[in-house]
């Protein structure tokens, strides 16, 4: 079974600084992994998603992630924090399915 686990419940940073959200899953060879985030008050909102390819993915506001297949890691970063990304976050892993 493919599974993720976040390895930060909470993140104190101040303005200005860099942020890291830290998240390993569990290896298949079929994988996607996702970031979403919750602002206060709204629905859960995709950050980034990494399926294939270039293995830094850059999503919106600023954020990024590096897939690092040999530490099982795909780490949410921000060089420069913001007030207004105060919010949950989540790292997700989905099965990718294959087109026919």
């Amino acid at each position: 079974a493919q599974s993720v686990t976040q390895l930060d419940n909470q993140v104190p940073v101040s303005e200005g600084t860099p942020v890291e959200l830290r998240c390993n899953y569990s290896f298949s060879f079929s994988l996607s992994l996702f970031w979403y985030v919750q602002y206060p008050n709204q629905g859960l909102q995709l950050l980034l998603r990494y399926a294939s390819g270039p293995t830094l993915v850059k999503g919106i506001n600023g954020f990024a992630a590096e897939f690092k297949k040999n530490e099982t890691s795909f780490h949410l970063r921000k060089a420069s924090a913001h007030i207004s990304d105060a919010a949950e976050y989540f790292c997700k892993v989905h099965h990718k399915v294959s087109e026919l």
